[in-house]
């Protein structure tokens, strides 16, 4: 009887994307895809290793599916990703019940890794020492695990940037970009196949051409994707503050399907944090980011990310964050506590804030976001956009708005939809209120 295979993805969007290449390559390999993992014969879990939680998240996943393997479940146990390719000489040790290990550059090595473990070689073991270096086109562009009408494009792989307290060089490698005929090449093919929002996300995705000696940059790919035809948005995420050009705003203010949202980690405000974090180069872009953005485009929605309790962060440095965040009013933002993470230039920096300090500094800064966002919301209400229906559960939908981006930014409950709508579809709506981070809509011109 014929094996079957059953995903499970940990981590970000940019790692679901991997998933979905290793799947494109079995199916090429005529091996069957589990409808769920608890079904399949074999379990692939696809890990992050990015700080702490994700690690003991996918720890607790690895051990749950051997679990689940020992009481006869299924017959082997997969592990590939970020958390392979960081800890490699560990992963065997740690543990011993999984069957093989796969890198972040052998995605395509996933058939014959499944022949070897039919064969009952050795624990079969693909990962490439050093950094990884190669990129993948999907086999399969149509075959997506989003579990609804978009899906995520990534357009390159790696980071040049080298923050002090990022791991994602050392385990993902030096800035790599895909051509762009491949990228427009499976952005077409999700545009015919149904898709109708395309999240062009890369760990640094306005720095997409800048390693092919300017021959091919953000602007140029996304005036190419501008240009297929369809009903369709488009949406940046994952961009560096100083990359936003005068000519990518001017695409955004006038493309048809780009919509007028930009997601800019900040990470800080305070220059000396930032000098520390070696984010010099975001210093002055970071200062007046939403004020230059919202002049040139108004309307624009702002998502970023904040980092606290960074090794030398005072009260003083985090009131000017504080500070900053209440000046700035961004439509969406993320806070973290800084994680140690061996290999970085952080990792033994001295006058690290005690963790609880660090705690109390995130929900300082989250409490006041809550507050803008109520504000921000409430002036929403009477509004009326232009949303994607994404789910029904009775007579009520769930959409999205371009205000609103996949998992991060909350949902929109639509009342009214007609019975004939499908997921897919997009709809007029009138926005009439909010509960917590979600958009409440009633359908209607």
């Amino acid at each position: 009887m014929a094996e079957s295979v059953g995903f499970i993805s940990l981590g970000c969007a940019k790692n679901l994307v991997d998933s979905q290449i290793m799947a494109g390559y079995l199916k090429s390999g005529q091996i069957e895809l589990a409808a769920a993992p608890e079904q399949a014969d074999i379990i692939l879990i696809n890990t992050c290793a990015f700080i702490d939680i994700a690690r003991e998240e996918a720890a607790e996943v690895i051990l749950s599916a051997c679990a689940h393997k020992a009481a006869g479940g299924c017959s082997r146990v997969i592990v590939a990703g970020c958390m392979v390719q960081r800890y490699r000489e560990r992963m065997t040790q740690a543990f011993p019940d999984v069957d093989a290990f796969l890198g972040i550059d052998e995605l395509d090595q996933i058939v014959t890794l499944l022949d070897d473990l039919r064969q009952e070689c050795a624990k079969p073991v693909r990962v490439a020492k050093g950094e990884p270096v190669k990129l993948f086109d999907p086999i399969y562009p149509t075959l997506l695990f989003s579990g609804g009408p978009f899906a995520y494009l990534k357009i390159s792989e790696g980071c040049n940037h080298r923050c002090a307290y990022c791991s994602i060089p050392n385990i993902r490698g030096s800035f790599r970009s895909r051509t762009t005929q491949s990228v427009y090449n499976e952005a077409a093919a999700m545009v015919l196949s149904g898709v109708r929002e395309l999240n062009v996300i890369s760990q640094d995705t306005l720095n997409y051409g800048s390693d092919s000696g300017g021959e091919s940059r953000i602007e140029q790919l996304l005036e190419q994707l501008d240009a297929l035809d369809g009903d369709f948005w488009i949406r940046l995420l994952y961009g560096y503050p100083s990359s936003v050009s005068d000519a990518l705003l001017d695409l955004l203010a006038d493309s048809r399907h780009l919509v007028r949202y930009l997601d800019l980690p900040v990470q800080h405000s305070h220059p000396d944090i930032l000098h520390a974090m070696n984010r010099a180069h975001a210093v002055e872009a970071t200062q007046n980011l939403t004020e230059r953005l919202r002049t040139c485009i108004p309307g624009l929605v702002l998502r970023t990310t904040c980092l606290v309790g960074f090794p030398g962060e005072t009260d003083s440095h985090f009131e000017h964050l504080l500070q900053y965040v209440q000046r700035s009013r961004f439509d969406h933002l993320g806070v973290f506590v800084f994680s140690p993470e061996e290999g970085t230039a952080a990792f033994d920096m001295d006058n690290v804030p005690p963790l609880e300090v660090a705690e109390r500094r995130r929900d300082e800064l989250l409490r006041v976001q809550r507050d803008i966002v109520r504000k921000r919301l409430a002036k929403l209400r009477g509004a009326r956009e232009k949303l994607l229906l994404l789910r029904r559960r009775g007579n009520i939908w769930k959409g999205r708005l371009p205000r609103q981006a996949p998992e991060v930014d909350g949902e929109t409950v639509v009342a009214g939809v007609p019975d004939s709508a499908q997921p897919g579809d997009f709809v007029p709506v009138q926005i009439t209120g909010f509960n917590g981070y979600d958009l409440k809509a009633q359908y209607g011109e």
